[in-house]
């Protein structure tokens, strides 16, 4: 689904602090989403914490950095890092070139794959939340 220029897709969940979350089995695989990859410019660093790291639903545990901006990364739900795209320490653009598809950041392993069902999903709820949050930075 397309926002205001900004590419949502329906089947992806979304953390409120716009990186997006793929159900792929039994695992999580998590991403930035259009808007905030576009608004942070040009990624430059990404922080690959240790795979086995324990996550705590809205606890940061990694950070993004552009050369405008620096942005904490919160934990979706609770679980542990799987893997983190390795990809990315050499290759940072690829979240700019491929947000949704080779620009992944991390793979989740949930402790309860139903905490997913907290996260902003569905056409109706996306679009709300993301034209929500377009006025609210372009008014900052």
């Amino acid at each position: 689904m397309e926002i205001q220029g900004y590419q949502m897709p329906d089947e992806l969940y979304y953390e409120e602090n716009h990186y997006w979350v793929r159900p792929e089995g039994d695992l999580l695989v998590m991403g930035m989403d259009d808007f905030a990859q576009k608004m942070a410019g040009q990624i430059v660093y990404i922080q690959l914490p240790f795979d086995g790291k324990k996550l705590t639903v809205g606890k940061k545990f990694a950070k993004i950095e552009s050369g405008k901006w620096v942005g904490k990364v919160m934990a979706p739900v609770n679980g542990v890092l799987l893997e983190s795209n390795k990809e990315l320490e050499t290759n940072q653009k690829l979240i700019n070139e491929d947000c949704y598809g080779k620009g992944w950041i991390y793979k989740i392993k949930p402790d309860d794959p139903s905490e997913v069902g907290n996260l902003i999903h569905g056409p109706e709820a996306v679009e709300k939340w993301l034209i929500a949050d377009i006025a609210r930075y372009k008014t900052e």
